[in-house]
Order: C-alpha cells, then structure tokens, then sequence
C-alpha cells in the first residue's frame, strides 16, 4: 500500500454511552445518573471518558491544538496525547498498549497496522510535510546548503532511518548523491531539534514545521531536494478502542476544515 484517499466525515457528534459510569459503586447506580451529550452526567456521578491518542512527534503543538478544541467541544471527554517516532507508536500498539487514535508521519509505519488488522476502516491521509535544514541562529558552523552537511566538520544530527524523517533524509541524502555521517540518529524528529536548539549539533534535518515552530531558536535552510522525499500523514481510529465512535470524531475533527486550518498555520501542506 502506498497511500490512502480520503474518505467522508460523520455528520453528527455522538451521544455518550450510558453504560460509561456502570463501573461506579452501587450507590451511584441507585442515584439513576444519566449520561448526556459529550459524556457528562448528573451532579451525582461523572462520566468522563478518556480518548489516547498516538501520534507522531512532529505534530505535537498542532494536536495539542486540535485536542484541546475537541475537549471544548465535547464535556467530559479528556483526550490524551502520547508522541514520539512513528515507528516507536506502531510498535507500541502491536504489543497491546491502548490507544484510540494513531496518526503516523508516514504511510510505510500504518501500512504494518493494515497489515495487523489493527486498524477500525480505511487510514485517511491529512498533512504532508518536508524536510528542512535547522541550525543555531547566526549559522556558526557556516552550513548553507545540503552539500555542507556531508562536510566531517559538521556534526550532523539526523533520525534514524526507521523513522519517517530518517526514511526522508535517505531519500535526499540519495537524490542529492552525497554521503552523511551524522554524530547521532535520534528516534523522533524532535529530538533531532533539540540537539540542535541546545548546541549539541551544528545542523539537523528535521520538517519545515519544526523549523516554523522553534522560531528564533533556529534557522531555516530550504532544501530543494526536499521535494524528492516529502513524507504523508495518515491517520486512523484503531480497532481496539473501547469508544469507536469517540475515536472516529477525533479523526474527523482533524480532517474538518478547523483541525486542518490548525495543521496548515504550522505549514503542514495538504496531503
């Protein structure tokens, strides 16, 4: 599978199941709390819900923006957000840990869910990004192009290559013919910015929305032998999840025009 095509939204917001606070002792039961739109219930008893979502490290600040909206939008649902490598998130729902949601950095790591069948319908692609080259304010290691980073003066810093902005960086490293040798290879995008935010590295590849998002902690270098590698964001409710409906109006919320108006102020690109 090489990607996935968008598919339609649900018309409506669930209404929360009533079985949600069954669990509660028999006192509660007694006091016949109800659940209402969005999961509350009465003064006697909460019905909170919980929806954890897997996501890929590149997109905190913009899901953290989304989550925070479908909270507003949804009493008493807490969403909780897990980041790190795409890869990393796969792994970690291949061997049974709970999540609702996962949205990878690339289509390569949710095919390994399709091919689990771990997946709740079809993965949905909503983003694209490319690479960027990110150093230290006032280039001081004197980078200015891709070919620099092949330079053994550079200290380099990439992600390792099972995680998606490594794939891309091999896919450039390749198009542009040239041969990296990075000091370290992290296993998540941002990690490979905070190397180079705290002056651990000269130079890092990481995505155009980590560079916009560090603001004046970095600078920017374009790369147009990015084109040859940009990475495509899927997303997905899991098969799993204990509240389907919740999971699939999450995954709607970040493909309805406010949740990609969010993805796109980061510079994240259409899919």
């Amino acid at each position: 599978m090489t990607g996935y095509t968008h598919r339609g939204r649900a018309s409506a917001r669930i209404v929360a199941a009533g079985s949600v606070g069954l669990l509660a002792a028999g006192a509660l039961t007694a006091c016949g709390a109800s659940s209402g739109v969005g999961g509350t219930s009465d003064a006697d008893g909460a019905a909170d819900r919980t929806l954890t979502v897997y996501a890929a490290a590149s997109l905190t600040s913009t899901f953290e923006q989304i989550a925070e909206d479908f909270e507003a939008a949804h009493d008493g649902v807490d969403v909780k957000l897990s980041f790190a490598g795409s890869s990393d998130l796969v792994a970690q729902i291949q061997q049974g840990a709970p999540a609702d949601v996962l949205a990878s950095a690339d289509t390569a790591n949710m095919d390994k869910i399709v091919a689990d069948d771990l997946q709740a319908g079809t993965p949905t692609d909503f983003a694209s990004n490319a690479l960027m080259i990110a150093v230290p304010p006032g280039h001081p290691a004197d980078v200015a192009s891709l070919a620099d980073l092949a330079d053994d003066d550079v200290r380099l810093v990439v992600c390792a290559p099972e995680v998606p902005c490594g794939a891309a960086t091999e896919r450039v490293e390749e198009a542009a013919g040239l041969t990296f040798a990075p000091v370290s290879e992290e296993q998540s995008v941002t990690d490979v910015l905070n190397k180079v935010i705290t002056g651990e590295a000269d130079a890092g590849l990481v995505y155009v929305t980590d560079v916009r998002g560090a603001g004046d902690k970095v600078e920017g270098i374009e790369l147009p032998e990015s084109d040859s590698a940009v990475n495509v964001y899927p997303i997905v409710a899991l098969e799993q999840s204990p509240e389907p409906e919740l999971a699939q109006e999450f995954v709607d919320a970040v493909l309805d025009q406010d949740g990609q108006r969010v993805l796109s102020d980061a510079g994240f690109a259409a899919p």
